[in-house]
């Protein structure tokens, strides 16, 4: 598995006698478990830290694509604020007169 590095894998059965207790004295030690079904990974357990580690992981991740799509599109054409304003009908004028909500 990709996202878990020494990962300890073990069966539903397996899971199961050792409790949660168990399972999770072992995740707050930073251990990964992989728990299997037919051989197969249906759950993992893992620390809080170490979910922290993955979501910031993932949230990079989704930054760089960002940064690389808009790389890859970007044709060096800006839009100015003004431009934009007068595609909704508005001026700054406009803008400026309407009263704030408080």
């Amino acid at each position: 598995m990709a996202v878990f590095r020494d990962v300890h894998e073990l069966t539903v059965t397996e899971a199961t006698k050792r409790g949660v207790a168990g399972l999770v004295s072992d995740a707050e030690h930073g251990e990964d478990l992989v728990v299997t079904r037919h051989h197969l990974p249906v759950a993992a357990v893992v620390g809080v830290r170490r979910l922290t580690e993955i979501e910031e992981a993932a949230d990079d991740l989704r930054d760089l694509a960002l940064v690389l799509a808009r790389s890859a599109t970007d044709t060096g054409r800006r839009t100015s604020f003004d431009d934009v304003l007068t595609a909704f009908g508005h001026t700054r004028e406009s803008v400026a007169a309407i009263e704030d909500d408080e």
